[in-house]
């Protein structure tokens, strides 16, 4: 539940980001909401990403499965951090 509430905290900032464009707001309000909302959504990755290695990874019975997980996030994380 707590990562539906960040979902919409940054669903609601980018709405906020539409607004200010559409009302042509000055570009440092504009990217100050863009920060906020990128922020935002690196908080919700962090999380998923602490989930998985907890979940997936660290309390998975089957070593094998928790390789292949380990794998998997890697590929994600490269993917992140491009």
């Amino acid at each position: 539940m707590a990562l539906v509430v960040r979902l919409h905290k940054v669903r609601g900032q980018i709405e906020a980001i539409e607004r200010l464009v559409i009302r042509d707001a000055a570009c440092t309000e504009i990217l100050n909401q863009v920060i906020s909302s990128r922020n935002g959504l690196k908080s919700l990755a962090d999380k998923i990403i602490h989930a998985h290695v907890r979940d997936c990874i660290e309390n998975v019975r089957n070593p094998a499965q928790g390789r292949r997980n380990l794998r998997a996030l890697i590929t994600v994380i490269n993917r992140y951090v491009a």
